[in-house]
């Protein structure tokens, strides 16, 4: 799913920015608003995060719900 959609979505993958190297999101908690602009604001400004399927975090696993697009 695009980034940018994932508040509110279920995260279905550790997202870990290094540094510091603590998960910022560990699979099955819920995405917040403030935790993606952390990972975006971060990404933009050098930081890894080498767990993610996507690297780059242009998008990010989430957990399909029932009747949520």
């Amino acid at each position: 799913m695009p980034v940018e959609k994932a508040p509110g979505r279920i995260a279905a993958e550790m997202l870990t920015p290094y540094p510091p190297g603590i998960p910022a999101a560990l699979p099955g908690e819920r995405l917040t608003e403030d935790v993606v602009e952390y990972l975006r604001g971060g990404r933009a400004a050098g930081m890894l995060v080498p767990d993610s399927a996507d690297p780059g975090l242009n998008s990010v696993r989430v957990v399909v719900e029932n009747g949520v697009d």
